[in-house]
């Protein structure tokens, strides 16, 4: 598959519905490491993460046949806001799979967007089980969050937008879950600027991609709870994204939940930046590497807003009491 010449046309289809978010230079994180460091900032993308690029791009490759039946998903949040949106912005229905006691605000705005929430089992896992299970049997589309290839390049157009932004980045770290994000912002950045490094940043209690990197295939990890909860679970059998890491990956930083509350409450101080865990992932990967940076552009990916106010009082406590 030519991934480049796939995301160039996810870009061109994708562009007059979302938004082209900045790539901002941080003056405090610049200091610290010495460097230009830079935040791309998808949190400000309708629907609060990078996940409205990949669902756009795939709802878009969809026939109005396939529309008109309605959509499925399976989604901890962010994917399930995003196909929501983009699903009624195509006049089509969604239906969101989310296992029980998801996030009760995450269940309200995926159902301001149009989405259809149902709860269905103990975990994440469950969640997708079912979803699959009904587009199967009702034959509608099923949208996964990172197993296809119309949405790893839809999250692909970041690149093109960073590089675009600067076309000199020596290194972009990238919080990863099933890896859609940092395959699609690989398979670009690497065509066009090869010497580009590509740093994957995962929580210590939460890494099952790394290990399914290195393992060849999907494997199950036992995961503890961890507050970047949009990269937590496991990875799909037989996943595109497991390849696509394993030839695009040049470095892997994993961080503790200490390491990720600081860098969220660094974010929100200087920065000004109300941001999930997951986008203080990168943030803390690179405070813990910046040594091996100074002097170089470095892009840290915001990948989204979206955390509940239950978690965002605690990200004080724990800041506090630190």
């Amino acid at each position: 598959m030519n991934w480049p010449a796939e995301i160039l046309a996810a870009e061109a289809r994708i562009r007059p519905h979302i938004l082209e978010t900045p790539l901002e230079r941080s003056h405090h994180l610049s200091q610290v490491g010495n460097a230009n460091v830079y935040l791309k900032l998808e949190n400000l993308q309708p629907t609060g993460s990078f996940k409205l690029r990949g669902a756009t791009n795939k709802l878009l490759s969809l026939s109005p046949h396939e529309l008109k039946k309605g959509i499925v998903a399976a989604s901890t949040g962010n994917h399930g806001m995003a196909v929501s949106y983009a699903a009624s912005r195509q006049n089509a229905q969604a239906t969101i799979y989310m296992a029980e006691g998801a996030a009760e605000e995450k269940v309200s705005l995926i159902e301001s967007y149009g989405g259809k929430a149902v709860m269905y089992g103990d975990n994440p896992v469950d969640a997708e089980y079912k979803a699959r299970q009904v587009a199967a049997e009702t034959g509608r589309p099923f949208v996964s969050p990172y197993n296809d290839a119309s949405v790893v390049a839809g999250q692909g157009t970041t690149g093109v937008e960073l590089h675009r932004q600067n076309p000199k980045l020596d290194a972009v770290f990238v919080a990863v879950g099933g890896g859609g994000l940092i395959s699609g912002i690989a398979c670009y950045l690497k065509s066009v600027n090869p010497r580009v490094k590509i740093v994957a940043c995962w929580p210590e209690n939460s890494h099952v991609m790394h290990d399914s990197m290195l393992a060849g295939r999907a494997v199950k990890v036992p995961e503890l709870p961890t507050i970047s909860d949009s990269t937590a679970g496991g990875v799909e059998e037989g996943a595109i994204t497991i390849e696509l890491c394993r030839r695009f990956v040049d470095d892997s930083v994993f961080v503790s939940e200490q390491e990720i509350y600081s860098a969220l409450r660094l974010v929100m101080g200087k920065e000004r930046w109300l941001v999930e865990g997951a986008a203080a992932v990168p943030v803390a990967a690179y405070l813990k590497q910046r040594q091996s940076y100074a002097g170089q552009n470095v892009a840290l990916l915001i990948c989204g807003r979206n955390i509940p106010l239950q978690k965002l009082e605690k990200v004080f406590k724990v800041a506090a009491a630190a």
